[in-house]
């Protein structure tokens, strides 16, 4: 496990604090800051998960709670009849996105927002987002990144020609967000509403051969 880039101004800016409040307050006025930046420490994190590769199995992109599947109509990308796995993230979990497949990101879009609760109805369509779409050999899917009422930041690590493997990281959002996986009507979903999943280790779905 270690701690990404985007963690170390929070984590210097806490520790400066801690150590101020110490020197020049008292003791107990450092606890806050410490305990903040223990938070820190623990949001940013980002443990080390081996995935295994198969192309016929779709990982999920990220730590959270299944909330919805629902079947619609894409004209983002897939243009064509699919399947959305909406996962929620809490405060609590791994914020880190993984690539469910591995593929060559062929579309990118970043879309300003506002910044509603991500278990709103209406945080996919209003809030801040960035759309990955990725194409290899068997499908098209896409990984949508939504911001939620904390988190004010999507970060993406990737862009457009960048071959992702199963598994690797390509992004994360800061504070509480929500992740939407995109895939043909076909794919085999293998997840239910309600159910705890880990980014790179649960497997949403299965593609047909």
């Amino acid at each position: 496990m270690h701690i990404v880039s985007e963690g170390y101004p929070f984590l210097l800016v806490g520790i400066f604090a801690t150590v101020m409040c110490y020197m020049f307050i008292s003791p107990v006025a450092a606890v806050v800051p410490l305990l903040l930046t223990l938070y820190f420490a623990f949001f940013f994190r980002n443990p080390t998960r081996p995935t295994p590769e198969d192309t016929s199995l779709l990982y999920s992109p990220a730590d959270g709670t299944v909330t919805s599947i629902t079947e619609f109509h894409d004209d983002e990308y897939l243009n064509a009849d699919a399947l959305k796995v909406t996962i929620f993230l809490s405060v609590f979990n791994v914020h880190v996105n993984r690539s469910p497949a591995a593929g060559e990101i062929k579309y990118q879009r970043y879309t300003c927002g506002h910044f509603l609760p991500a278990f709103d109805n209406s945080a996919p369509f209003e809030n801040e987002r960035l759309a990955i779409g990725m194409q290899n050999n068997q499908m098209k899917i896409l990984v949508i990144q939504i911001a939620g009422i904390l988190a004010r930041r999507i970060v993406s690590w990737v862009t457009l020609g960048h071959d992702l493997k199963q598994g690797e990281c390509y992004g994360m959002i800061k504070f509480g967000s929500c992740t939407e996986l995109v895939v043909p009507k076909n794919v085999e979903i293998l997840c239910k509403k309600g159910q705890k999943v880990k980014g790179g280790v649960t497997v949403l779905g299965r593609i047909p051969q």
